[in-house]
């Protein structure tokens, strides 16, 4: 029998303010928090692009591209005429072909209206240098609902494409091997079944889960994902091969004697650790650099905060065979929902958040925790667009100065607050120029510069 929760307290940490960015501090190693974007639309997906840029799909239909030195943030693809986002469905996971200059493909998963019914399909898209082209469908009419949709994708060494199916709201499915949802499906890049999955003749590669939304491969090559609980045992759990994880009949360990004579019968897995009362489990990534050498070899979880409203991100601590948890370590508390998570060669942190409340309300944005151990720095060359805003805290009914750069005169401006609300909108004029902050009532706004297809926003306080 698995311990229902086994955890440590966070680490001694201290949050300072340098120059009006916050610091972390670990045993030895700062970290420098970075606001990359923010009045984005419900982020879902954040990946580091082999390209240099990250890559996010937001659930209301568009994947966008942004440049992590400026913040600028372009729109890549638009499917919001074809995506239908209700409560947790919409455009969800992404992967991008690891041999990207060869092979410009980005795999994507959306939910969309089939009748008068939610159904989802994995498909593939070409970079061509500026948009997602030429859409090929891979995997379509999945069982796809309102709830627990799944959907979250990761290409393993071999060039397989794992993907992540929700149990819909309908826990039968999750035992029905004659269904893919519910389950964890190993697909070929063209959308065809691998001839060495456990039946040649279906997807399905484990099954018995209800709403898996976190998959990465950590030490040892091996496949980690972290699942959803009902209310109570969110899962993170080790991936074996035609294997058995319970749901419904299991919630997390195997501690009840029903529960034990059906993972006697039924061969199930049990999770390395649960959380109880669940407290939402999400996307997870492994750290394996030597910037925050603190973290380094350990597995970084994103958590939305479920009914204890707990966010946070975790580091999560294996034993050298990848196979026991030794320790949660929590950080990053005050940032409302934290949906995902990616790390940049250079082992910067960057996490997107969907604000404080279920399912998404703002703020959502991009940070990023960039550490003071320097390792293979980016070689940046050509010009980039850049805003500032100062002062900032600005006074009320007083003025700010907007600096940016000449490829953005021209472009317009908008002050949004974190509501959503759009309040003062204007012509950016001139590289530097001012902007009235007249009729904003004290609290936290942010600035929009657009210009074509690009944008580029910073926050702002009213006080």
């Amino acid at each position: 029998m698995k311990p229902l929760l086994y955890v440590t307290l966070t680490l001694s940490l201290i949050i300072s303010n340098l120059y009006g960015q916050k610091t972390l501090t670990l045993e030895t190693t700062v970290l420098t928090e970075s606001e990359v974007a923010v009045g984005l639309d419900i982020p879902w997906e954040l990946s580091w692009g082999p390209d240099d840029h990250l890559w996010l799909t937001e659930r209301e239909g568009s994947v966008k591209r942004v440049d992590p030195q400026t913040g600028v943030v372009t729109t890549v693809l638009d499917l919001t005429d074809e995506v239908l986002s209700t409560q947790e469905s919409g455009l969800l996971g992404m992967a991008l072909h690891p041999d990207f200059d060869s092979s410009p493909y980005v795999y994507l998963v959306y939910t969309y209206e089939q009748g008068f019914s939610l159904t989802e399909r994995l498909v593939r898209y070409t970079w061509d240098g500026s948009q997602l082209m030429d859409q090929v469908i891979l995997l379509d009419e999945i069982r796809a609902g309102n709830i627990h949709n799944g959907s979250r994708l990761v290409i393993s060494p071999d060039l397989k494409l794992f993907m992540t199916t929700g149990d819909v709201g309908n826990s039968d499915l999750s035992q029905d091997q004659d269904a893919i949802n519910g389950k964890l499906l190993r697909v070929n890049l063209d959308g065809s079944i691998p001839s060495d999955n456990p039946d040649p003749n279906s997807y399905v590669y484990s099954y018995g889960h209800r709403n898996s939304q976190g998959l990465t491969y950590g030490p040892n090559g091996q496949l980690y994902s972290s699942e959803h609980g009902a209310q109570s045992s969110d899962e993170l759990n080790l991936i074996e091969v035609d294997r058995n994880y319970g749901w419904p009949n299991v919630e997390g360990a195997c501690n009840t004697s029903v529960e034990q004579s059906f993972c006697n019968a039924f061969d199930v897995k049990e999770p390395l650790i649960e959380w109880s009362p669940c407290v939402a489990v999400n996307d997870l990534a492994y750290y394996d650099s030597p910037a925050i050498p603190e973290w380094e070899g350990k597995l970084l979880m994103a958590v939305l905060g479920g009914f204890v409203k707990n966010p946070r991100l975790s580091v999560i601590t294996l034993n050298a065979e990848g196979t026991e948890v030794l320790a949660e370590d929590r950080y990053f508390q005050d940032y409302g929902r934290i949906r995902d998570i990616c790390v940049s060669p250079q082992g910067v942190i960057y996490f997107a958040t969907n604000g404080s409340n279920y399912p998404g309300s703002g703020p959502n944005k991009i940070i990023s925790y960039t550490s003071n151990i320097t390792i293979n720095t980016l070689d940046i060359t050509e010009s980039k667009s850049h805003i500032s805003l100062y002062p900032n805290p600005v006074k009320s009914n007083q003025s700010m100065t907007l600096d940016s750069d000449q490829s953005l005169v021209g472009g317009q401006y908008t002050i949004i607050g974190y509501d959503g609300k759009g309040y003062l909108h204007g012509s950016v004029e001139a590289q530097t120029m001012n902007v009235s902050t007249e009729g904003l009532l004290t609290g936290q706004y942010y600035i929009r510069v657009q210009q074509a297809e690009n944008s580029i926003t910073q926050s702002f306080v009213v006080e």
